[in-house]
């Protein structure tokens, strides 16, 4: 099958995660994603805002020594690079998103997306200040750009209403079983709400991770597409797997894969961020493995 979009657009925040050892983690969901979709050829173009300061020029670095296209990313002399502090209460984390960073201010630019048709990518949390969302509204005025929402709910940075307008604009949405709740679809039956949810936004798919009962996928034709984790899958932690299946599955999209190869290399892929400490990693061969361990089979 062959694709109808050319390129990928990445709308959203990068931010460290400050741990009170010193340590400083780079992230922030667009940026996961954006660094997975570097790594298996796709050329995203990135647009965020980074403050003037030692953690932008990091981020800069970082972004060069990848291959990252840094055109996207503005500096921002009055807000500093966004952080999430992260405490310790009893062993367990707690996690504060500052507020008022530089990816909050993203400012509206002329050339922010490429000719073409193309796939926009964005999460909810880059919305939460009325100056980025004013760039983004901007942004989405191109009507070559198909839009893939992926829901990040953290509170209290948004409103239910604000996330079903995301939602209307968007043809793909991924969330988690969490979020399906949180946005008021809590029957049991999760199918049902799947459907209920899709339908009342005309979406195109309707993509939902459910931890370790696998990804679930419901088509416009109200048809189902399920996979499972390997069970066999090494677990060091979770942090990015979220980001890590998005990643994939953008790529199956921009491919023209089907939902099936798709959400089975996305699942797939997710179980092999798992196995490593963290979200992203900066061995090329980790992806490399991937890649040749998915093109035989997954090709349209």
């Amino acid at each position: 099958m062959t694709s109808q979009f050319s390129s990928l657009t990445i709308f959203g925040e990068v931010l460290f995660d400050c741990f009170p050892d010193g340590e400083q983690v780079l992230g922030g969901a667009p940026f996961n994603v954006a660094w997975h979709a570097q790594a298996i050829g796709d050329q995203p173009r990135f647009i965020s805002r980074i403050g003037d300061d030692q953690l932008g020029q990091r981020i800069l670095a970082a972004m060069q020594a990848w291959g990252l296209d840094s055109a996207g990313i503005q500096v921002d002399q009055q807000h500093p690079t966004g952080r999430v502090d992260v405490h310790f209460e009893n062993h367990e984390p707690s996690y504060q998103i500052v507020p008022d960073c530089a990816y909050d201010f993203i400012a509206a630019g002329a050339d922010d997306a490429p000719p073409g048709a193309g796939i926009l990518y964005h999460g909810s949390l880059c919305l939460r200040n009325s100056v980025a969302r004013n760039a983004f509204n901007r942004l989405t005025q191109n009507r070559n750009l198909a839009i893939f929402l992926d829901i990040n709910l953290r509170p209290p940075w948004w409103r239910k209403a604000e996330v079903f307008g995301w939602m209307e604009r968007a043809r793909w949405v991924k969330l988690n079983q969490d979020e399906l709740k949180l946005l008021g679809f809590t029957a049991a039956d999760t199918r049902r709400e799947m459907a209920r949810l899709q339908t009342q936004f005309a979406l195109e798919q309707l993509i939902l991770t459910r931890g370790e009962l696998g990804g679930l996928v419901r088509t416009a034709s109200g048809k189902y597409h399920h996979v499972a984790p390997d069970p066999s899958q090494t677990l060091v932690d979770t942090v990015g797997a979220g980001d890590a299946f998005t990643a994939i599955y953008l790529h199956g999209l921009l491919a023209g894969w089907s939902v099936p190869e798709t959400l089975v290399a996305a699942q797939r892929f997710a179980g092999k961020v798992v196995s490593i400490r963290g979200a992203t990693t900066s061995d090329a061969e980790f992806y490399h493995d991937f890649i040749r361990s998915t093109t035989q089979g997954s090709r349209g």
